[in-house]
Formats: C-alpha cells, sequence, structure tokens
C-alpha cells in the first residue's frame, strides 16, 4: 500500500471530495483510513448551542407529575431558527403531548408514535378539549345517576364525610392522612365553610369506623378492578392485582363505581370523552402515591410511602374541570394514516416506531425530530396499563400489559431500550436530519444512558446545552452513519473535564463533569465498544469517569459524601491563583451592561441576551440572573431596571466619597492614607497596616488578583447579598474569602460618626459587619 504525503502541501477537507477529485488530480488512489490519517482530519468541532430559555414554567395540568416537566416555547423556539426542507416533524417517544401540541400550534404537521394508551388520550384531549360546558354537565350526568335511593354524587361525597372540630358541623374532608400498613387512618385535612377552621387535624374515631366499614367490601371491587384489566385465568393477573395494592378500600370503591357506569350512562361522545378525562384525574388522585408531607413529587417507582395522603376522589373530579379547561385551543389531529393540513397539525400512529418505519421512509419526507426522551418510569407505566383497563375495559390493556410485568427498570434497561428505538429512527431517516431532544430531570446515569445508545445507533452529536441538575438538558443530533468505534483514554476524558472547569473558573456539580466527559467520549467514538452490553458499558463509562477525577489531584472535591455525584468539583488551583474570570463574574458583568443599554427589561429579554453569551455547558441559572438582578435592579411591575445609585456615575460619586471617608477615618486612627488607583493604603510609619479594595461590584474573583492579608474589601450594602450568594455556589472562593474583612459602604459611613474610635474598635467593628446572606434567592446553580 502506498504511503500518503504530508498534510501541510495540500488542502484537502474532504474524503468524498477526494474520492471524485483529488486522486484524479493529484495523488493515485489511497485509503481512506491512510487519507483521514495522513491529513489529521477530525470530527468538526462540536458547536456550543445556547440554552433556549421557555417563555414560562412547566405546566402543572392534568397528570403533571408523571408527564415532563418542560418550560412551554422551547421546542417552537429552536424551530423558529431551523431552515428546514418540509414541515413534517417526528416524534418517536409520544412522552410529553405538550412538546407536540407546541410545535403542530407553530405550523408544523407532526407525526407521533403513541404506544401508552392515556398519553394518546392526554394527547388528543390536549389537542381538542372538550368544551367547558361538556365537562360540567358530564360531573352533573354522573351525579344525578341513582344508588339505591340517593344520588350517586351525593352517595360518594359522604364517603369522605368528617366532623369539624371546631364548630362540630359535617363536612367533607379534603384528603384524610395514612401510615403504610395501617389499617385506618390517622389524620384528616379540611377546611371548614361554617366556621373556617382549617388545616390537618387528627382522625376521629367516626373517621377511623367509617374507614373500617369501606373495607368490609373490598373484596368484591377489587376483583370488579382486576376484571377490567386482566382476565380472571391471565398470567399476568398477579401482576395487576400487585399494582391494586396501592389503592385503600374507599377510593378502589369510588373509581369502581364510577366507571362500571360509564358505559350506562349514554352520554354524547364529546360528553362521554369530558368525563372520561375527569376519571383519569380521579384514578391517579386515588392511589397511595401522595407523600405526606410531600417529599418527591414526582414519583418513579410504584411505592406506598410511609405516610401518605388519601385525597378525596369527587372532591378531584370537581377540580379537574380547571385542569382540562385550561389545555388550549383546537390543534387538527388525525389517526394514521389519514391527512391532516399542511398549515399545521398532528398525525398519531398508535404503535411503536419500527412498525411504521418503513411507511414512513416511503411516504414521508421527515424535516426534523423533535422529542422528550423518556426516562424510566414504573409508577406511570404500570398505573397506565391499570387505568386503561378501567376506562376503556382490557382490550385496551393488550398492548401495553408489558407494562404490568415489569417491577425493575434500571439504565442498562434503558440505554438497550433507547438503542432500539434510535437505530429504528436512523434507518428510517436520510443522513443530516437534525434531532432537537429535551431530556427532563437529568441525572448522570441518565446522560449516559441516552448519549451512548443514540451514538451507537448512529446518531452524531452536535451539541449540549445544560443549566441546572433541575432543567431539562438539550441535546441536538444528526442522524448519520455508525462510526467504527476506538477505546477509550481516560486522558481524553480528564482533558475535557480540566477545560470545562478552566473555562468556567469555578466549581461546578458533578452532572456538568460528567457531561463534559460523554461529549469528549462521543467525539473521539470511544462511548460502547463491539459486542460488550450497556450494562457493561455504563459500568466502564461511571469507572472511567472517577479515576479522571481522583487519579492525579487535578480536581478538588467540594462534598461531604463520598460518590463522586455528590457535592462540587472544582481545580485544585485556588480563585486567586487563577487566570480566569468566574462565571458568576462574567454573569455579573453582562447582566449590568444589558440593563445599562435597556433601562426597562423583563427577566426574559436578560435571559435571551445572556444564553448565547454562554452556551453549552455554561448556561447560567435563574438563581444566579434573579441573585444579579436583585443586586443592581429594582422591579417595576414586570420590568427591570437599575437602581438609582447604581447608576454608573452616581456609583462613581459614592466610590469617591467611600476613599474620603476612609482618608478621614485613617486620619483619625494616625494612619497616613496613600491611594493606588482604586486601593486605598492606611501606613503606620511607613508600613502598610490595612489595605481597602473598594468596589462597586461583587467581581470577587477579579479582586482577588491583588491582595495580601491587609487587605479589606469594601462593597456597597446593595452588593452583600451578591457576594454571599457567590461565595455559596462556589466553595472555592468561600475558602479563600474567609482570610479577607469584607465591610460595607454604610459601616464606614456610620464609623464616622462614633465619637471615640480607636483602633481596636475599628478592627472590632468590621469584623461584626458579615457579608449578608442572601434571602429568598434560589439555590439553583
Amino acid at each position: 500500500m502506498k504511503s500518503f504525503p504530508q498534510k501541510s502541501k495540500y488542502k484537502l477537507f474532504s474524503w468524498d471530495v477526494y474520492n471524485t477529485l483529488g486522486h484524479k488530480l493529484l495523488f493515485p488512489a489511497y485509503e481512506k483510513e491512510q487519507f483521514v490519517a495522513a491529513l489529521g482530519i477530525l470530527k468538526p468541532k462540536m458547536e456550543h448551542q445556547q440554552y433556549i430559555t421557555g417563555l414560562k414554567p412547566a405546566d402543572s395540568g392534568p397528570l403533571a407529575r408523571f408527564l415532563p416537566p418542560l418550560e412551554e416555547g422551547v421546542i417552537s423556539a429552536w424551530l423558529s431558527h431551523q431552515t428546514l426542507t418540509g414541515n413534517w416533524l417526528l416524534d418517536p417517544f409520544g412522552f410529553s403531548p405538550r412538546l407536540v401540541l407546541e410545535a403542530a400550534r407553530s405550523g408544523f404537521r407532526v407525526l407521533v408514535t403513541v404506544n401508552n394508551p392515556i398519553t394518546r388520550f392526554l394527547l388528543e384531549t390536549f389537542a381538542n378539549p372538550p368544551p367547558e360546558s361538556e365537562f360540567i354537565a358530564a360531573l352533573a350526568d354522573l351525579s344525578a345517576v341513582k344508588k339505591r335511593d340517593e344520588r350517586l354524587g351525593t352517595h360518594l361525597q359522604s364517603l369522605y364525610l368528617t366532623t369539624c372540630e371546631k364548630c362540630n358541623q359535617q363536612i367533607e374532608a379534603q384528603a384524610f392522612l395514612w401510615r403504610k400498613d395501617e389499617d385506618v387512618p390517622y389524620g384528616r385535612i379540611y377546611d371548614c365553610k361554617h366556621c373556617g377552621d382549617s388545616g390537618e387535624r387528627i382522625a376521629t374515631e367516626e373517621d377511623k369506623e367509617r374507614a373500617r366499614k369501606i373495607a368490609e367490601t373490598d373484596t368484591l371491587h377489587r376483583s370488579r378492578a382486576f376484571e377490567r384489566v386482566v382476565a380472571l385465568n391471565d398470567e399476568d393477573r398477579v401482576y395487576a392485582e400487585e399494582a391494586i395494592q396501592h389503592y385503600l378500600p374507599r377510593p378502589l370503591y369510588v373509581l369502581t363505581t364510577i366507571t362500571n357506569r360509564l358505559a350506562s350512562l349514554g352520554l354524547s361522545a364529546e360528553r362521554k370523552r369530558a368525563l372520561t378525562a375527569l376519571v383519569l384525574l380521579a384514578c391517579d388522585a386515588g392511589n397511595t402515591l401522595w407523600a405526606h408531607p410531600l417529599e418527591r413529587p414526582r414519583p418513579k417507582q410504584l411505592s406506598t410511602p410511609g405516610q401518605f395522603r388519601e385525597n378525596n376522589v369527587w372532591m378531584m373530579l370537581e377540580h379537574g374541570l380547571s385542569l382540562w379547561t385550561g389545555t388550549g385551543g383546537t390543534v387538527p389531529f388525525e389517526a394514521w394514516p389519514k391527512k391532516i393540513p399542511e398549515s399545521g397539525g398532528i398525525c398519531i400512529y398508535e404503535g411503536r416506531l419500527r412498525d411504521l418505519a418503513h411507511e414512513v421512509k416511503r411516504e414521508i419526507p421527515i424535516a426534523a425530530v423533535i422529542a422528550s426522551v423518556p426516562r424510566p418510569n414504573q409508577a406511570f407505566w404500570t398505573l397506565s396499563a391499570l387505568w386503561s383497563g378501567w376506562l376503556w375495559g382490557s382490550e385496551a390493556v393488550e398492548p401495553y400489559k408489558v407494562a404490568l410485568r415489569r417491577r425493575r427498570y434500571d439504565w442498562a434497561w434503558s440505554a438497550t431500550a433507547l438503542y432500539a428505538m434510535f437505530e429504528h429512527l436512523n434507518e428510517l431517516l436520510p443522513d443530516n436530519v437534525p434531532m432537537f431532544a429535551l431530556l427532563p430531570e437529568p441525572e448522570p446515569a441518565f446522560m449516559t444512558s441516552a448519549i451512548t445508545a443514540a451514538h451507537t445507533a448512529g446518531f452524531q452529536l452536535q451539541s449540549v446545552a445544560v443549566r441546572t441538575e433541575h432543567d431539562p438538558v438539550q441535546i441536538i443530533w444528526k442522524s448519520g452513519q455508525k462510526s467504527k468505534p476506538n477505546p477509550v483514554e481516560v486522558e481524553s476524558v480528564r482533558k475535557a473535564m480540566h477545560e470545562f472547569l478552566s473555562a468556567r473558573g469555578e466549581p461546578a456539580g458533578y452532572l456538568h463533569l460528567h457531561l463534559a466527559g460523554l461529549i469528549a467520549c462521543a467525539q473521539s467514538d470511544a462511548l460502547k465498544q463491539p459486542e460488550v452490553e450497556f450494562d457493561e458499558t455504563l459500568r466502564r463509562i461511571q469507572n472511567l469517569f472517577e479515576t479522571a477525577l481522583k487519579a492525579d489531584g487535578t480536581f478538588i472535591h467540594y462534598s461531604t459524601g463520598e460518590g463522586v455525584d455528590t457535592g462540587m468539583w472544582g481545580l485544585s488551583i485556588s480563585p486567586k491563583a487563577s487566570q480566569d474570570e468566574s462565571l458568576s463574574d462574567r454573569v455579573e458583568i453582562a447582566v449590568v451592561n444589558y440593563l445599562q443599554k435597556n433601562p426597562a427589561a423583563i427577566f426574559l429579554d436578560v435571559e435571551e441576551d445572556l444564553y448565547p453569551r454562554f452556551p453549552g455547558l455554561m448556561a447560567p441559572s435563574k438563581g444566579l440572573i434573579y441573585a444579579v438582578l436583585n443586586s443592581y435592579a429594582e422591579k417595576d411591575g414586570a420590568r427591570w431596571k437599575l437602581r438609582d445609585e447604581d447608576i454608573a456615575t452616581a456609583r462613581r460619586n459614592e466610590m469617591e466619597n467611600v476613599f474620603k471617608n476612609l482618608t478621614t477615618l485613617g486620619k483619625r486612627l494616625k494612619y497616613q492614607s496613600t491611594r493606588q488607583d482604586k486601593i486605598l493604603i492606611w501606613k503606620d510609619n511607613g508600613k502598610a497596616a490595612r489595605k481597602f479594595n473598594v468596589l462597586a461590584s461583587a467581581l470577587l474573583g477579579r479582586a482577588l488578583e491583588n491582595v495580601d492579608n491587609q487587605t479589606v474589601f469594601v462593597i456597597p450594602g446593595g452588593r452583600a447579598a451578591l457576594a454571599a450568594y457567590k461565595q455559596m455556589r462556589d466553595p472555592a472562593l468561600g475558602e479563600e474569602m474567609k482570610k479577607y474583612r469584607v465591610v460595607k459602604y454604610r459601616l464606614l459611613r456610620t464609623l464616622l460618626e462614633v465619637p471615640i474610635l480607636t483602633r481596636e474598635t475599628f478592627e472590632e467593628q468590621i469584623a461584626s459587619d458579615p457579608v449578608e446572606e442572601s434571602k429568598g434567592q434560589m439555590m439553583m446553580f
């Protein structure tokens, strides 16, 4: 095989170009591997996509505790910046109804595959919600049905009656409180309309006796609940029985009583759809996954907490009116293969992507893929199977029964399932189709699972943007060819993590370091080796990252726990010695500069200016942005403007007054004062006694560049909370700042009025003026 000429003489950037033209003009034919090696061709450097912020927080609508917590406006913002060929989008997961709706309302046709009957119903109902009048009429019709000699509504409400502790009136309880494995409630929650008494109270004997009485007929109603999900002789009956154990006798009686009457009410199709939507919310309200007090508001496992709420199911039916009627306007939708208008809409395929792939490839030109990548949720998937049976019968459960059987979903299972999905997806797409994916509730193992699965299936990682561990990670992939895997090197991972922390200029949580490592592995095709199962791959990657962080003392771990995923990680160099300005300092500068040019900005304006400046893994948290705004600006309605004292000219004048005050105080204490730019030095017999570094900002990292044991930082009172916030989010800075005094402008003004002041009392006074802790800040790093 011939050797390839040196790369310095010729400028060839594409194997395809060389293969079609280059060898005919310049060289004889060479193997592709020689070409790549000789020219040093690497994959294009990954783009640094800005974090796209939403217009408003994640909605708290129907079943919100199980659906992805996504900000509204993110997908429409991404689509508005794309130049796409055609307007067909594909959502291969169908996990987030609101994601699909937002894309459709942006003028795109969205093909979505949905395997979960509950998710499909949510999507259809969000897209075309019944009128509010139908919800009201449906609940009225249900309430009016006779149960022996009384109305059904009255009968079911009576199950939740309790006695007001203050006025002794009979009222409905909002919830009863239980301890796991006990047979009666220990407490109740109510809001008395007669006397105004409300809150949590001890359960009465009458409450406990009512619970015992309802439990006497539980076997019958539990059997009916089983039969709507699986047949008596079905091998999956045991799994249904286990799942239904998460319903107490009272809510199960209410739900079976209601669902048994759904078919016999004789409602119109639209009214029945409205009532079904309300009953679905009641199905969720009735289970035991409502911890009290609320600890994990988004359950992932079907596990009853030690203490929990038994919600008033009928009250939830009434509350559901407001949840459903606020879900937005109508969006055209059809079931596959019916057509939808070119102006936008939703086409729903009830099934798996692999079953649709051939038809999509032949008939629909997919311009882009949008997705909320699902993380394992055994609770929601199992309950979805139960609810489908209760609402539509066992036939609806049949395609989804696998959700009943599986009790454990680990990250290796997740990676395997995602790989299968990504592989089918990549096969039906031409190369270079973008996929914008949101990964909510991120944690390191989830990131490894998703990124490894997509990369192994042939998707090329284009960008990763992350704000905090509380916000969805935003990833862009492009469809392409599978890469030949390379062996992973710990040094490349360590280098990527080091470069990230150097650029950040301050410690970061483990999630950010983990993503930096995953990006490095993806760029070098070192995520998964052939013939290696995903469980082994995930362990290998985690061990690799731990080695990179712990091996040679490059990094320092700020944590009281032993796991690498706890606390924060930074470089072993101190902030004082660092040459890089910290992220928090750069954000402070950027926010203030923006407010100077835009004196009446809303928070979204500030975010949209910041995120392009801090792309990729550098996106600042809302907590940091608010900390800066609260330090420099005041809010008028929804708009922020700099405080009068923080206008540049006013602040310069105040700083000059501070220097004058320091000079006056120094003279009283018999020091000689000299000034060097923004530092005023008190000298005693020619030797520096104190050095006052007067700041207008909270740029502590920059201020640490020239300090010694005599340094005192002097800051405006308005910067104190921001300075404290920065030290809390940056443990390295916090440790360094403990070596120095920090005083506020106003203390100096106060000391001028002290009639008798000595050097000793001065030192006591500045020691008693600590930086204030920030109040009301969101500590979301």
